[in-house]
């Protein structure tokens, strides 16, 4: 028989045992905000982030890092000053230490600085703008897609490399237009005939149409997001262009849109770092199951809110669930330990991706339906150009 003074040791630790686990199982769970653009013509982009994002967290049973999450939901209206009091109120009264989301490069160029100084971590599952690249950068803050100029940098070797001599570039008037067409321009060595920038969320383009039909370019180069790219596109065809004048592009071949636009769309050729048809367990993982769940082939924008979850269940799970070390989740975060649906995936200096940049062109897949498919990558393990301008190491 046990002697009383062992069984009482036993029975302590026993105790103790069952304590821990009870405050575990009581764990409450690490409140996310997830603020996206879910409204107006680029509502598309947000609800498509925010269905890959939820994706990750369904599949491993409402938990990242294998603790339960609760997500906040909310919409930026593509506003910089409504973004601006929801993660007031998100930090303030919702007392979350993520944040992440962000759909426009408006709404992070308006909120980034005033959440990473509050010790509160953002993620960025889609704008990349430069600023935040170079000397803006923080080490709160991590963007799980691109810097913004990375899609348009490949489109612009693409077009040298096919030959393109002449070229009219168009974009909205805000950061990312600058920041694509700033990227397309450098590493596109040909002739950029006109630069056009339309007013942020203009649909009727006519007027630039008529323009490009008297420039004459070999190509356009074409950075319209969400519905915008949808209404180009349209009325580019209509005009008759599409036959004489090819549009390169970057944030307009995303799958809604494709499907949207139907044979219009086909041949179209934009710049990316993922597709459908990566080949890699990850990324067929997640298209089948985002198939299954949506009835619909994923966009990029799905892909990268889908990998942002991915980062962070391995963030929360390298700290076990204690984002209040921050520094520890910071390091852990950095260490972006995990697979990511576009293959190649690792954090530069500036918390920006080093990753392989494609060119997709529009096409019908198998089944027959409207998709995209990799045709080149005229960039590998690709680096943004701002990452020497941040002082983080």
């Amino acid at each position: 028989m046990l002697n009383k003074r062992l069984l009482r040791y036993l029975l302590a630790g026993s105790a103790v045992l069952t304590a821990s686990a009870a405050f575990a199982q009581a764990q409450p769970p690490i409140k996310i905000g997830f603020m996206v653009t879910l409204t107006g013509p680029l509502g598309i982009v947000g609800q498509e982030q925010y269905d890959g994002f939820m994706q990750a967290v369904e599949e491993r049973g409402g938990k990242l890092g294998g603790v339960p999450v609760e997500i906040l939901k909310e919409d930026d209206q593509f506003k910089p000053e409504v973004a601006t009091q929801i993660v007031t109120k998100l930090i303030e009264r919702d007392h979350v230490p993520i944040i992440t989301g962000i759909s426009g490069s408006n709404v992070a160029m308006a909120v980034a600085k005033s959440v990473t100084d509050k010790g509160v971590f953002l993620v960025s599952t889609n704008a990349g703008p430069s600023p935040l690249a170079g000397a803006g950068c923080s080490p709160n803050m991590f963007v799980a897609s691109w810097q913004n100029d990375m899609q348009s940098e490949s489109v612009g070797r693409y077009a040298t490399d096919r030959g393109y001599k002449r070229i009219v570039a168009l974009a909205p008037n805000y950061q990312a237009g600058k920041d694509y067409i700033g990227g397309f321009k450098r590493y596109y060595k040909g002739t950029l005939v006109n630069e056009i920038y339309t007013p942020l969320n203009q649909i009727d383009f006519s007027a630039e149409i008529s323009q490009i039909a008297a420039d004459k370019p070999d190509a356009i180069f074409a950075f319209y997001p969400g519905a915008l790219g949808i209404a180009f596109v349209r009325q580019y065809q209509l005009a008759g262009l599409s036959k004489t004048i090819p549009i390169l592009s970057a944030g307009i071949l995303e799958i809604p849109a494709v499907t949207a636009l139907k044979d219009s769309a086909l041949g179209a050729l934009g710049g990316t770092f993922w597709s459908p048809d990566i080949d890699n367990a990850a990324n067929k993982h997640f298209v089948e199951n985002f198939e299954k769940k949506h009835d619909r082939i994923p966009s990029t924008w799905a892909a990268q809110g889908y990998d942002g979850a991915l980062l962070l269940d391995s963030a929360i799970a390298k700290v076990k669930g204690d984002v209040a070390d921050k520094d520890a989740f910071r390091v852990a975060l950095k260490a972006a330990d995990f697979k990511s649906v576009r293959g190649n995936f690792k954090f530069n200096n500036n918390n920006f991706p080093i990753q392989d940049m494609r060119v997709v062109e529009a096409v019908k897949d198998a089944k027959g339906r409207y998709t995209v498919r990799t045709v080149a990558t005229p960039l590998k393990d690709h680096q943004d150009a701002f990452h020497t301008q941040c002082p983080m190491k």
